[in-house]
């Protein structure tokens, strides 16, 4: 599905705005909008290679903003044990997994194949517990739920900041500030209950083929869901119970 809602928001505010009173837009203030439709209708239909790029871009932005556990560390060998038997390439992408010593409680993944986990969820969490999250993660990239969120968090800042568009690559013409906004969007993105699901499915039949624990997804649901409605990794998912039930259920009946 094409997100264009952006775009006729602004044909509304340019027509809304001809009629007003009677006074004419100047041409400045026209121009304006007409790149800023150009801008969101461009996100909305943002490539693979558009999406690879600010992806690389949206990493690297927080990479440089977070404290990143070395090699060695306990954190970065517990995760390298934890993901041993998780997918190395996703969509024909090779995966990098990477911890953010923090005490938040997060983890997130984007189409370039940077996963990162908090510390903080580590610090939570079991093993099996950390890989039904992973999976999860992953799936949203998989089912391409992250490319649509980005297209969103994307079509956003350029609406914002239209002065910054410019030649063929408007990706390539985003500032910094901008890619950390954009980055900022994505890692708290808020996805459908339907999206959420079919997540967790990816999480589920990931695990299996692998042959590894399912039980996991269950008890991460039960510990998130003690967090609140403030953690961001709750705040739009469906109900934790049934998230929960619904695993189980998938566990008894073998499938």
């Amino acid at each position: 599905m094409k997100f264009v809602l952006p775009v006729a928001a602004l044909s509304v505010l340019f027509l809304s705005a001809c009629s007003n009173s009677g006074n004419t837009v100047s041409n400045a203030n026209a121009e304006g909008l007409i790149t800023a439709g150009k801008a969101a209708a461009q996100a909305a239909t943002l490539n693979d290679a558009e999406v690879m790029q600010l992806s690389e871009k949206s990493c690297a932005e927080l990479d440089g903003q977070s404290k990143i556990a070395v090699p060695k560390s306990k954190y970065a060998l517990r995760l390298a044990r934890i993901v041993k038997a998780m997918p190395k390439v996703v969509e024909g992408v090779n995966v990098n997994y990477k911890v953010y010593e923090t005490k938040d409680v997060n983890a997130w993944a984007m189409n370039n194949g940077c996963v990162r986990v908090y510390s903080g969820l580590l610090d939570m969490m079991n093993d099996d517990e950390v890989r039904g999250v992973v999976g999860h993660e992953i799936g949203h990239v998989a089912l391409g739920h992250s490319k649509k969120s980005m297209q969103v968090a994307y079509a956003a800042g350029t609406a914002r900041h239209v002065a910054a568009v410019s030649g063929n690559s408007a990706v390539a013409a985003l500032s910094s500030s901008d890619v950390g906004a954009i980055a900022e969007k994505l890692i708290n993105a808020q996805f459908s209950q339907a999206q959420e699901s079919e997540a967790d499915d990816y999480s589920f039949d990931l695990l299996t083929s692998a042959k590894l624990k399912r039980e996991g997804l269950i008890t991460a649901f039960e510990k998130l869901a003690k967090l609140g409605d403030s953690n961001s990794m709750l705040s739009s998912h469906p109900s934790s119970a049934g998230r929960a039930q619904h695993i189980r259920d998938r566990i008894a009946a073998k499938k």
